[in-house]
Parts: structure tokens; C-alpha cells; sequence
């Protein structure tokens, strides 16, 4: 593709890197902020200065936050008996629009994929033992809330077996979400169904 500026050429370089985002979209996005008033891409380019500079992630559930404990952990109208395991923040927000839910999280950061070079080491599991393990009295139920595809199966039964020895109800969110998707991409009516009709987890 020619542009017609190296910064043009530069800029979409860097967009397209986005997730979704190809040459063709990543370059109608930037000839759309070079059309634009100047405030308004100054305005973008401050707000993701400041989004790399001051976001945090919880010290409790590894959530994205403003603050060293997110809003959810320091809530005192949340069930601090139930904990939903989650791969990553965007599914804390599928989870939380459902409305179906008023337990606490815990974000993982990915799930086990020896082909992408991800191992449990990687991820926040060990964290979770010791949150679980700390809190033994008052967690009484772990919810496996992984994308139904190989990789998030293999961290549920990972997570079920280290969880064995812990005197916790292990249950899995119900396969209203398709086998291979993401809960990101579900529907909030499937996936409130799925955490409110959660099942045993086998």
C-alpha cells in the first residue's frame, strides 16, 4: 500500500498492530484523527498517556483498577463466598453486565497453553491457591468461569485437581456459552443463565 507520508505510513503501522484491526481499518482511523481538531487527537493521545502511566491491577483478584484494591474487592455488598475464576478483566465486565452476579473474582491473566509457551507459572494460579487457602472459612465456592475451548478446559481441570485438598465447592458456569467461545463475544442473557445455572464442576 502507498501512503502518501511516512507519519501516515508510520501511524497505521502502529494501529493495525490492535487487535481486529487491519491496514485498511487501521488507516481510515488514522486519515479520520489527521481530519479531526487537533484537541480531540491531543485529548486521545493524553487519556492513553495516562492510561499506561496510572493503571493498576488489584493487589486482591489482579482485576484492572485505578486503585491497589479494585472496586469489587472493597465492596461490602459483594459475597465474599463465592469467587468466579476468570481469564482476563474483559470477562469480569461480560460477567458484571449480566447482572447475575454479586460474588468476587479472580483474573488469572490467561489460561495454560503449552503451545504458546503459557504454563501454570505464567498465570495467577498460585496466587489463588493462597487467597483460597487464606480465606478457607469464609470461601465456600470456587466458579470455573473459562472459555469453553481446549485451553480454558485444561486450566479448569488444573485449577479442579490443585483444589482437590481444599474444603471448597468447585462448580463450572453451564455450557450455554458454545463449546470453543469466548464469554467476551457471549450474550449477557446466555452468560447470566450460565453463571446462575452453574454446575458441579467434573
Amino acid at each position: 500500500m502507498e501512503y502518501p507520508s511516512k507519519l501516515i505510513e508510520e501511524a497505521v503501522n502502529e494501529v493495525s498492530k490492535l487487535p481486529g484491526i487491519g491496514k485498511k481499518t487501521a488507516l481510515r482511523l488514522v486519515l479520520h484523527l489527521v481530519k479531526e481538531n487537533e484537541n480531540r487527537t491531543l485529548a486521545l493521545t493524553e487519556s492513553l498517556n495516562k492510561l499506561r502511566a496510572n493503571i493498576k491491577f488489584c493487589k486482591t483478584c489482579f482485576n484492572i483498577s485505578d486503585e491497589e484494591e479494585c472496586a469489587i474487592c472493597r465492596s461490602h455488598r459483594r459475597d465474599k463466598s463465592i469467587l468466579c475464576v476468570v481469564e482476563e478483566s474483559n470477562d469480569v465486565m461480560a460477567i458484571e453486565n449480566t447482572s447475575q452476579y454479586t460474588g468476587i473474582y479472580h483474573v488469572l491473566g490467561g489460561v495454560i497453553s503449552p503451545i504458546n509457551g503459557i504454563g501454570p507459572s505464567e498465570l495467577k494460579i498460585e496466587q489463588l491457591l493462597s487467597r483460597i487457602s487464606q480465606k478457607q472459612n469464609e470461601i465456600k465456592e470456587v466458579i470455573l468461569a473459562l472459555s469453553p475451548t481446549m485451553e480454558g478446559d485444561t486450566t479448569a481441570f488444573y485449577i479442579n485437581r490443585k483444589l482437590k485438598d481444599l474444603n471448597v465447592k468447585v462448580t463450572s458456569i453451564a455450557r450455554g456459552v458454545s463449546i470453543g467461545g469466548n464469554l467476551e463475544y457471549t450474550d449477557e442473557i446466555t452468560l447470566g443463565r450460565s453463571i446462575t445455572a452453574r454446575v458441579l464442576f467434573d
